[in-house]
């Protein structure tokens, strides 16, 4: 019996899709430069044991299996290979618990990020874990490549999230980790290792995930600084003075000039890097009064804090719109996210510019500049091969830069195919032998998510 055949056996008809111009759709995700395959087959299923059927089958045939969420990636993790099944889990998409007393929910990983944060919501709690995507972006998705969001600053990346998985393995296999208990220490922290894994270890069923009680309404001020050497002292000021903002981003030259270009903010052209600063404490208004202060201390020579919510979403739209603002320079656009040391941002931002003008590039930086995420994005025109060619090179400057500064190669999306030669460099020959190890036990056939990460 073929692959079909056999999928076809334990599926309902809707669930497997073979014909190749619908399942082409299926074979990226969002990043550049990335090689992508074309599958055999996908497959999207809405129980646990239709997942169960796809591994036993691929296993049994030596099939490669890529599993997929809302394709949002940033990496390459989700690009078909050749002759594959993509596993989309995107049908499997329901919010089973939501406990107040426990704090926990449990879901389903298609489920949507904003859709858990408002249901949530609507029992006085919150999903704190805020991708910049998080109104498309699938759960399952942020466990695979351990996403961030604004919010991390405060408040932590998805992995300090994630209570509990059911995964099913290679074999097919169900195996559950974790607990739904507030601590728990039983054995390897299993749990752990799969988030970050991007499918290379098992396929995410479920997930027990932490909730925290929402807090109240933020408070934003803007801070519009004449170098960004004075805006990243004030970043480090900010912190070392044990302030807890709820979101601090810095957005570099390029990108205000992004923004204004096509949003007509009204930023003078006299800006180099504009800070954005929350608090959703008791006594907002007094952190951004404190906070304010260093600012101005700093070098900044306009300081608008908000009074309310609404002149608060105001002041975070500039931030909002900068990827789309990028979008519109170039054809094309390739975004980098390499995180370093708080006390060593400003030399990524200035290196970051110096690369720019040496390949000839528009480089736009926007950063989670309270946990030193940086977002570097660069403009190209996809059908000028030079400038394709100079992009790809400018991107893996920017890549040994933050290495250099005793940053990491990705902070929050995720290494995929766009990384792989950088994570090598990264970890070093012992970490890799560890790392393929640790995959081997998981997947000895090596069918799951093959040519990621390694």
């Amino acid at each position: 019996m073929d692959l079909i055949a056999r999928l076809r056996a334990g599926l309902p008809g809707e669930a497997l899709l073979t014909d190749p111009d619908v399942t082409g759709a299926y074979a990226t995700d969002m990043a550049s430069f990335c090689a992508a395959g074309t599958p055999a087959a996908v497959v999207l299923p809405r129980t646990v044991e239709q997942v169960q059927h796809v591994l036993q089958t691929a296993t049994a045939l030596r099939v490669p299996v890529v599993p997929q969420g809302s394709r949002t990636g940033l990496s390459g993790a989700a690009n078909a290979s050749d002759g594959c099944i993509v596993l989309s889990l995107v049908k499997m998409d329901r919010i089973l618990e939501i406990n107040p007393v426990d704090r926990i929910a449990v879901v389903e990983p298609g489920v949507i990020n904003a859709a858990l944060s408002r249901a949530a919501g609507a029992h006085g709690l919150s999903y704190p874990p805020d991708p910049s995507s998080w109104e498309e972006c699938s759960l399952g998705g942020n466990i695979a490549t351990a996403s961030g969001g604004l919010c991390c600053v405060k408040y932590g990346v998805t992995a300090e999230y994630v209570l509990g998985l059911d995964v099913v393995l290679a074999d097919g296999r169900l195996l559950s980790t974790g607990r739904r208990t507030a601590k728990g220490v039983a054995g390897y922290d299993l749990t752990r290792l799969f988030v970050g894994s991007e499918g290379s270890l098992g396929v995410v069923v479920r997930a027990v995930l932490a909730l925290k009680p929402a807090p109240p309404e933020q408070l934003v001020l803007a801070a519009e600084f004449p170098s960004t050497a004075a805006a990243c002292a004030a970043v480090c000021e900010i912190m070392a003075r044990g302030h807890a903002p709820s979101l601090l981003e810095l957005m570099d030259r390029t990108s205000i000039r992004a923004v204004n270009d096509m949003a007509r903010m009204g930023l003078p052209d006299s800006t180099e890097a504009l800070l954005l600063a929350a608090f959703d404490t008791p006594e907002p208004a007094a952190d951004l009064a404190a906070v304010g202060a260093l600012c101005t201390a700093a070098g900044a020579t306009q300081v608008v804090p908000a009074e309310t919510a609404a002149e608060s979403e105001l002041l975070l739209q500039a931030r909002r719109l900068t990827l789309t603002a990028l979008e519109r320079v170039k054809s094309a656009t390739m975004i980098d996210d390499v995180c370093v040391p708080r006390s060593r941002l400003a030399e990524l931002l200035d290196g970051t510019a110096a690369i720019a003008e040496k390949y000839d590039l528009t480089i736009g930086v926007c950063a989670h500049a309270g946990d030193g995420n940086t977002h570097p994005t660069v403009c190209f025109d996809a059908a000028d091969p030079d400038e394709s060619r100079r992009a790809r090179a400018s991107f893996d400057d920017i890549m040994a830069l933050g290495l250099e500064l005793g940053g990491t190669i990705t902070g929050e999306h995720g290494v995929g195919v766009l990384k792989k030669e950088w994570l090598a460099r990264e970890l070093g020959p012992v970490g890799m032998e560890l790392q393929r190890g640790i995959k081997d036990v998981f997947d000895p056939l090596g069918i799951l998510n093959p040519g990621k990460l390694f």
